[in-house]
């Protein structure tokens, strides 16, 4: 057995698992790094991921990989600048327990972050948002599924991973209609939903079927669907939505713009900045909502 699949495996259920107590959000973006990762260095190097060793995963592969991203899977600066904190996590918990490699281990911790220019935050306007939920294509169970996930995330805020996690027993649609969801620093909340996203839901449950814990949205296969496959569904109807909508052409959207748009959806709508830095998870204040909201923006509300 090489060195790298027992160090692997102890990352996840002793270090991230167990030391560090992870927030299932973080454990599940670091495991899609290192599906993607290893993926990657088998077509490289011809090696089953299970013979791989840590030699193989040197600075230059790593590099190659998170070219990859960008190039191939057309991943932002962001992600995979994600990527690479996944791998420099698991180097650095690998060099105290494999100092035989610590030169090729040094090398890797050694690749830097990439850095770009902060342009500003796109979102959609009502009409856009109305553009993009009516681009789907609901003849289908997937179009119907996007559908439902689009209209959850522009109406919620949510973020990705929260869209993601959701299961069939974190929607109540009674009195007081919200989403459950654990956020950030495993901080719970709940977010209301309105009459028209509480319909759909419904219509939704009804159709899926399934158990309570469950993930809300699934790929075809019955798994939860990755955040890869968010993005890229996005992509797909914001393309589709811009033959009727020529003013998404000149926006960069992807889901975290979606949660941009609800922010200001709700500000234009009169909530107050206060409670809606509560709404979108930001608990340590408003200070935090700049994130989110322009500056600018939630100057002006204050």
């Amino acid at each position: 057995m090489t060195a790298l699949a027992p160090t692997l495996q102890a990352f996840f259920t002793t270090r991230l698992g167990q030391q560090r107590d992870s927030s299932p959000h973080t454990i599940d973006s670091y495991r899609h790094a290192f599906r993607l990762l290893l993926a990657y260095a088998e077509a490289q190097t011809g090696k089953e991921p299970s013979d791989l060793d840590l030699a193989d995963l040197d600075s230059a592969l790593i590099s190659g990989f998170l070219d990859h991203l960008e190039r191939d899977r057309a991943n932002s600066v962001g992600t995979r600048n994600t990527r690479l904190a996944a791998v420099h996590s698991f180097f650095r918990f690998a060099s105290y327990r494999h100092p035989e490699h610590a030169a090729s281990i040094q090398q890797v911790l050694a690749i830097p972050q990439k850095r770009s220019e902060r342009s500003p935050r796109s979102f959609l306007t009502g009409t856009e948002m109305d553009v993009l939920l009516a681009a789907v294509d609901r003849g289908t169970w997937v179009g119907r599924r996007d559908h439902v996930l689009l209209a959850v995330a522009l109406r919620t805020g949510l973020r990705l991973s929260e869209l993601t996690g959701l299961r069939r027993q974190d929607v109540e649609l009674g009195t007081g209609a919200h989403l459950k969801c654990i956020g950030k620093g495993r901080k719970r909340r709940d977010t209301p939903l309105d009459k028209s996203t509480v319909k759909l839901l419904r219509a939704w449950l009804h159709e899926q079927g399934g158990n309570p814990e469950d993930p809300l949205f699934t790929s075809p296969r019955g798994g939860r669907l990755s955040p890869d496959a968010v993005q890229r569904l996005v992509a797909k109807h914001v393309a589709t939505a811009q033959s009727t909508c020529p003013s998404l052409m000149a926006k960069r959207i992807t889901t975290h713009n979606l949660r941009h748009s609800c922010a200001m959806d709700l500000l234009t709508n009169g909530l107050d900045v206060a409670v809606l830095a509560m709404w979108l998870g930001h608990f340590s204040g408003v200070g935090d909502l700049s994130r989110t909201v322009p500056r600018s923006v939630v100057s002006r509300r204050n």
